[in-house]
């Protein structure tokens, strides 16, 4: 039986191509915000760091209501190391909307999130987003999809997909890009006609299954998922069966649907609706929530995908420790990660044997350098190695290390400089395309040939160059790769920095640190225009006589130091080194401060 009055639909995309911005506009057509109400942009991406970065790195769940239909929508993040996300939320969905960018077309990414859908047979609806852009070519880009739909081996039902033109950042959508349309009701119209609406059994037995979990520091763990059979009630006793066929009893204390923005506490809630419940202790992904006297057992399984990269926090040991942060303690580090162990299941943390530190594994630099600004806005101080890929071992006994998908998009006089840079990290060539201006390669690369790739592409390139890659399967072991070529620069004393000390250090490198910046033994300064470390005083100052010079002292005039962002710096490392990361500062050190200590480690 159809549930006519309910759809429910996950929005998918590429970064940057206006997902969040469009589920905005939606909200306002739909009266969910007063004529005069003062909303920020991308109301959706609520936490901080999803503002400044201007990415989604939690789905997010909201309804609005339409000529009497709930459409429950699901944003979901373009960003490949937040893929899991989006793996785990389409299977809450019937339908999604496709967004395109008009100038860009489709991307690396749409092509991972799009045969995702299109393998769980999800109507696709396409909106051409962007129109509005200089130089846009709505119906390419529609060609374009199409194109990729046919590789991707749609149905002949999927490739007859309806088409919306849309300007989200100017609130209107066009079943033509030249009508003179200016609102958004025919993208809501299209989504009630064209969206089915969910196939559900409203009279069987309860079954639910969990897609997400939320945690609320209140009410505990928050199981969120599509209800595809029976009514399901506040107070109800039911029946959880786990992945692995392990089953038991547990209560339901609180029942919730989507409204608007946020979760609205209901008695009993309809199957075909996405709900979120409360009450179950240890609530995960893939769990089954049934009636225990009709049990349903069996729903298609769902994949948490495994992590790729894992790094070891450890308590900071760092001789400025305790001036920035406000928690230091190793025992504080263990249970704030304990605790993310609990809310964030598409990231493994575990307590090292030797209990010397957590080593957390997740789906790349950016998923774990999220966690890590997360806790330093939070007031920890911490130090972290260089993040290490997750090898597996083949049945034969054979090392595997993860295989990814890398896709570069670069003008066409920087595409022989691209295709070196990728050779050089392991990438080999399997596609190339070109246009008038621009070149498409596609490489498959080990992930440790991913470490500070962005950086060194966008220098061959001039900047000019777009790289993705994505997860895509375990591979062979491909051998030994080259770490940094430069040594770098270590304090040898602990102090400030003095400027005419770093006058005459910038002619043999590039410097980290300002005149004024605390430093300490071992910590690294810069880096070294040779090979192999260099142990120099950041602290030395002119020696002063007793006659005048007839130059007066020229000005002292320094290069501006090069800052790193947290990705930067955990690419950045080698493996005897280690990122200090505190509320105010990311800072680059040995693991080893004392240089006895290094010439000694390195003797055995």
């Amino acid at each position: 039986m159809k549930q006519e009055n309910i759809r429910n639909v996950a929005i998918i995309a590429h970064v940057d191509h206006g997902k969040t911005t469009l589920v905005d506009r939606l909200l306002w057509a739909s009266h969910v915000f007063r004529e005069n109400q003062q909303v920020e942009e991308r109301v959706l991406d609520s936490n901080d760091q999803e503002r400044e970065r201007g990415i989604t790195i939690l789905s997010k769940n909201i309804s609005i209501t339409y000529k009497d239909v709930k459409i429950n929508v699901i944003d979901t993040p373009g960003h490949a190391d937040f893929g899991g996300e989006v793996e785990r939320v389409l299977n809450m969905a019937d339908g999604a909307l496709l967004i395109v960018d008009a100038y860009e077309g489709p991307k690396p990414q749409t092509r991972f999130v799009l045969s995702h859908a299109l393998e769980r047979g999800l109507r696709i609806v396409v909106v051409v987003n962007k129109i509005d852009r200089p130089n846009a070519d709505p119906e390419g880009a529609v060609d374009k999809v199409f194109d990729l739909m046919v590789e991707l081996g749609a149905t002949d039902e999927q490739l007859d997909f309806p088409v919306v033109y849309a300007s989200a950042v100017n609130g209107y959508a066009r079943m033509s890009p030249d009508d003179d349309n200016m609102d958004m009701v025919p993208l809501l119209d299209t989504i009630i006609s064209e969206i089915p609406a969910p196939e559900v059994d409203i009279d069987g037995p309860v079954a639910l299954q969990i897609c997400t979990v939320d945690h609320s520091s209140y009410e505990g763990r928050i199981g969120v998922g599509r209800l595809s059979s029976g009514t399901l009630h506040e107070k109800e006793q039911v029946l959880v069966v786990k992945p692995d066929g392990a089953e038991r009893r547990a209560q339901i204390r609180k029942v919730y649907t989507f409204e608007n923005l946020g979760k609205q506490e209901v008695t009993a809630a309809d199957a075909g609706d996405i709900v979120a419940v409360i009450g179950i202790e240890d609530a995960d992904i893939g769990d089954i929530i049934t009636d225990p006297e009709n049990p349903i057992r069996e729903m298609a399984p769902i994949a948490v995908e495994e992590p790729t990269m894992a790094v070891v926090f450890e308590a900071s040991t760092s001789p400025l420790v305790g001036r920035e942060g406000d928690i230091v303690g190793g025992r504080q580090l263990k249970e704030r990660l304990l605790r993310e162990k609990e809310s964030n299941i598409s990231m493994r943390i575990n307590e090292l044997e030797d209990k010397s530190g957590i080593e957390v594994a997740g789906r790349g630099v950016l998923h774990l350098s999220v966690l890590m600004e997360t806790m330093r806005r939070e007031g920890f101080e911490f130090q972290v190695g260089r993040p290490q890929v997750v090898y597996k071992t083949a049945e034969d006994g054979s090392k595997l290390e993860p295989i990814e998908e890398a896709t570069v998009d670069v003008p066409n006089e920087y595409a022989g400089k691209a295709i070196e840079v990728m050779g050089t990290a392991g990438g080999i060539m399997e596609d190339m395309a070109s246009d008038e201006t621009m070149t498409h390669l596609t490489f498959s690369i080990p992930s440790r040939g991913t470490m500070g790739l962005k950086t060194r592409i966008l220098n061959a390139t001039h900047g000019e160059a777009m790289l993705f890659h994505h997860f895509k399967e375990y591979g062979p072991y491909t051998g030994e790769m080259a770490g940094r070529k430069n040594g770098g620069m270590i304090a040898m004393s602990t102090g400030k920095a003095v400027a005419y000390a770093l006058d005459t250090l910038q002619e043999r490198g590039r410097l980290f640190v300002a005149p004024g910046d605390d430093c300490y033994e071992g910590m690294i300064v810069g880096e070294s225009a040779k090979e192999g470390d260099m142990v120099v005083n950041v602290e030395k100052t002119k020696n002063l006589g007793n006659q005048r010079s007839s130059s007066a002292d020229k000005a002292i005039q320094l290069t501006p130091p090069i800052t790193f962002t947290l990705e930067e710096a955990l690419e950045y490392i080698e493996d005897d080194e280690l990122v200090e990361v505190t509320p105010q500062s990311v800072r680059l050190r040995k693991r080893l401060l004392s240089a006895v200590d290094r010439k000694k480690a390195k003797k055995n």
